[in-house]
């Protein structure tokens, strides 16, 4: 039998033992929910969408959200992707701002990037394909906005500058993953901490990441169906698409960005790029290889690429050069408008269209000047290269009010009536026998004139040179009120 102070000091020990086990509970509880809040997904993480209007922003993220339509807006839109994490089963949700093309509102960048969350962003150019020409001015464009919008915050420097390493260690720690690799492990975050001296990685090659933002980049190219219009429409040919496919991969390397060919229509590299964005700004794991067989569905990682891959498109350039300006070869075609659009005018008969004239002059003279007169000429009677002089008076002349036709031989006309008729007849009228211009012996640009003739128009000349002096002398045999009212 023990004695009774072992008993005392075994129960002691007991005691203290369950209280250093309820200690040892409450502190694995309190670290497990300290470990699972530490691991939810932040909500603060955002993508920025910039491209020029009709580029696909809106579209391209309609897709990812997996929505029919979006209703485009003006100026600076908020949408959100759902992620979730499918590990750890949280999910949370990654604002979008989607900018307006026009370059007038980059004023409201300060909305979607500040000082505050600039580490948390990511940015997405986009450019269509079906445009090609407008690529690489597009890229250019947004990238300087992006840029100066960024060098006017007020980040710290020593922020910036591990801002800008984080990027470039991420390029130079970059191993492509085998195809159908599915491992188990989450890629180290791109963070500066202890050990880091031990890792050995490659300095960066020959114009990399010369334009550092301090945010991941991803250019996407939209409207990849397009290539096949191109070939058929304004005979693009594959070296032309390698020509643009290796200035933007370029453009790519100077801004450390990735590169994406994508496409709505045909669901092309949508969900690819979902899983890439979320790897980039949640470090979930990222198993696929770069795609550059498919010439509308290319896929290149950020830091995959260098100048020797792309050397590989050169082979195919046969008429230009890699060095050439872009422009040079992918220039804006012109665009003729069609014959269809044009308005269709159809010209009147011409004997129609001289009655008309006609019948617009009759209502413009006076009411007393109407009626037909010798000293005027019939309607629409015009001497051309293309009038035959012997061209019969009746079939090119409209006839005159009351069906009278111009002739000296027939009416009541007096004498200054039928000398004037004499002689236009005689201009417009074919004689029965008489020659006409350019018959056998007769000089160019002359007639022959007859006697006859010769007489009405010595007669006709006389005429004209009494009517010009004003003076109207009653021909022998006529009334002189007649003549004057004639």
């Amino acid at each position: 039998m023990a004695p009774i102070g072992d008993k005392l000091v075994m129960g002691a020990m007991a005691e203290n033992s369950d209280e250093d086990e309820g200690k040892n509970l409450w502190s694995t509880i309190l670290s497990d929910v300290s470990t699972q809040s530490s691991s939810k997904l932040p909500s603060c993480k955002s993508i920025i969408v910039a491209g020029e209007d009709e580029s696909g922003k809106t579209t391209l993220i309609a897709k990812m959200r997996g929505d029919e339509e979006l209703k485009k807006g003006a100026g600076l839109e908020y949408f959100y992707l759902e992620v979730h994490d499918e590990d750890r089963d949280d999910h949370t949700r990654c604002g979008v701002w989607v900018m307006d093309g026009d370059s007038h509102h980059r004023g409201l960048l300060r909305f979607a990037l500040s000082a505050e969350n600039i580490e948390h962003t990511l940015v997405m150019l986009v450019v269509d394909m079906s445009r090609p020409w407008t690529i690489l001015e597009s890229l250019q464009k947004w990238a300087d906005i992006i840029h100066h919008h960024i060098d006017r915050l007020k980040v710290p420097p020593e922020k910036m500058k591990e801002l800008e390493e984080q990027l470039v260690r991420q390029y130079q720690e970059y191993v492509e993953p085998e195809e159908g690799a599915q491992s188990p492990q989450r890629p180290k975050a791109m963070t500066p901490g202890a050990g880091d001296e031990e890792t050995v990685v490659l300095p960066l090659g020959e114009d990399v990441l010369t334009h550092n933002l301090g945010v991941p980049v991803v250019v996407v190219v939209t409207k990849t169906d397009a290539i096949s219009t191109l070939e058929k429409e304004h005979d693009y040919r594959e070296e032309h698409l390698d020509f643009i496919q290796q200035h933007i991969r370029k453009f790519c390397l100077r801004y450390g960005a990735a590169l994406f060919y994508t496409c709505v229509k045909e669901d092309k590299n949508i969900q690819l790029l979902t899983k890439y964005l979320e790897h980039r700004l949640y470090d979930f794991p990222f198993h696929t290889p770069p795609l550059v067989v498919e010439k509308d569905a290319i896929f290149i990682p950020s830091g995959w690429d260098n100048h020797n891959k792309i050397s590989i498109l050169y082979e195919n350039l046969h008429n230009m050069k890699a060095e050439d300006a872009f422009n040079d070869y992918i220039a804006k075609p012109i665009i003729r408008k069609s014959v269809g659009e044009a308005r269709e005018v159809i010209a009147d008969d011409e004997q129609a269209f001289l009655m008309k004239q006609q019948a617009v002059l009759s209502k413009a003279l006076p009411a007393g000047a109407q009626r037909d007169s010798p000293q005027r000429s019939p309607m629409g009677v015009q001497r051309t290269p293309e009038r035959r002089v012997g061209a019969n008076v009746a079939s090119v002349s409209p006839i005159p009010a009351g069906g009278k036709k111009l002739e000296g031989a027939k009416g009541a006309a007096g004498a200054s009536e039928g000398v004037l008729a004499n002689f236009f007849n005689s201009l417009l009228s074919k004689k029965t026998g008489g020659g006409s211009p350019g018959a056998p012996g007769t000089p160019p640009g002359k007639s022959p004139v007859g006697p006859a003739e010769k007489a009405v128009r010595s007669d006709a000349a006389a005429e004209l040179d009494r009517l010009t002096r004003g003076t109207r002398k009653p021909v022998q045999g006529q009334n002189p009120q007649s003549s004057s009212a004639s």
